[in-house]
């Protein structure tokens, strides 16, 4: 998808907010500990590239993303430091990670046998973390038979480095840990069955460091943390609070283009859910749901100028409406999200309004909207 730089839409990104968020986690680190910066889905919205080596400047040991693609975007960029897949890539492409110095995660014992048939025609090493599903329900080792059967198998193959092992957890970010604890009690029967012995093992996310839960990890895959937001933020909960303070740094960014006055009964949008009860003046702004602003948004209340105005009627694709107290001039600064964690328009109280999460609503906007990169 191409940018749209020829229109007024943006997403601005604070590099030195990012940079202060990994050096408090850097300095909250255990003895021991090397932080790796989850950079996936384009660095939850925020730039991978970029994010990646504000991260390195910031204190990070090498990077988790969620895809192979991800992780050659930054060899592209020449990052040489660790990066780990965390999802699960087809066995025929081992090669091409081994190739790039990337490590995958290994699901189970079948993917270790094919993709040592792939690695055999290349002489090719891969370096492997062990996946671990300690109740995540998602990939992974779960049973002890065929995570046994699969160390056999890694004691006998020349085609893997054993790296790491690792698994995620579904509830460090809730204040009831039990699940939390059955998690770990579950990773930890699994290490005592290693016959190999890996160089990380490590199962902190942000939530697990910054909420001070005792586990012993190797690494901390540091995630949201990155982004200044608080993983525990859901709207049905109040959030926990973290070691640290976490600075936001993204806002969304706009301007009016368009402003005219409606008459009573017109209707705005599609399917006029909204119509004027009198005289109304009505602003646009250049932004829909293919650039992430999804239709739910509707009735939210966006800063135009100083003041907070309401969406009415649908979000369009490419557009959608503001009522405006007055009329306005054309280039009116909009902004949709603020990076002020207090403002009625920040990340976290636009997600509660359509019932989700922060990391929904980043990772949703979209690659029409440019990246704007800013220190302050």
């Amino acid at each position: 998808m191409i940018s749209g730089i020829h229109r007024p839409a943006v997403v601005k990104v604070n590099l030195a907010a990012i940079q202060e968020n990994i050096e408090h986690e850097v300095a909250h680190l255990q003895a021991g500990q090397k932080l790796f910066a989850v950079v996936k889905a384009n660095a939850y919205g925020h730039g991978a590239v970029p994010v990646a080596k504000t991260a390195l400047a910031a204190g990070a040991s090498g990077f988790c993303v969620a895809i192979l693609d991800e992780g050659l975007e930054l060899r592209r960029a020449d990052i040489v430091e660790p990066i780990l897949v965390l999802g699960v890539v087809s066995p025929e492409y081992a090669p091409v990670a081994a190739a790039n110095n990337i490590s995958l995660t290994v699901p189970n014992l079948e993917w270790f046998q094919e993709a040592e048939k792939a690695l055999k025609k290349t002489n090719l090493k891969l370096k492997i973390h062990l996946g671990i599903d300690s109740g995540m329900g998602r990939i992974g080792f779960s049973e002890d038979e065929e995570f046994v059967a699969a160390n056999k198998f890694l004691q006998t193959s020349h085609s893997f480095e054993i790296e790491g092992m690792f698994a995620h957890f579904a509830s460090a970010d809730s204040a009831d840990d039990s699940y939390f604890q059955r998690q770990v009690a579950k990773f930890e029967h699994m290490k005592q069955l290693l016959l190999v012995k890996p160089k990380w093992i490590h199962v902190d996310n942000t939530a697990a460091s910054i909420f001070n839960k005792a586990v012993h990890s190797d690494l901390v895959r540091f995630g949201i943390g990155i982004y200044g937001l608080n993983p525990s933020s859901n709207p049905a909960s109040a959030d926990l609070e973290p070691a640290f303070a976490l600075k936001p740094a993204l806002s969304l960014e706009s301007e009016l283009t368009h402003v005219k006055t409606i008459h009573q009964g017109d209707g705005v949008g599609y399917g006029s859910t909204f119509v004027a009860e009198q005289d109304t003046v009505i602003g646009t702004v250049p932004v829909g749901y293919a650039d992430g602003w999804i239709r739910k948004f509707q009735g939210f209340k966006v800063k135009v100028g100083d003041v907070y105005c309401p969406i009415v009627g649908r979000i369009c694709m490419d557009q959608f409406m503001v009522e405006l107290p007055e009329k306005m001039p054309i280039g009116t600064k909009v902004e949709l999200i603020s990076a002020d964690p207090t403002a009625p328009n920040s990340i976290k109280k636009a997600a509660d309004y359509v019932d989700t999460i922060h990391y929904e609503v980043a990772c949703l906007l979209s690659d029409r909207l440019p990246r704007e990169y800013y220190r302050k």
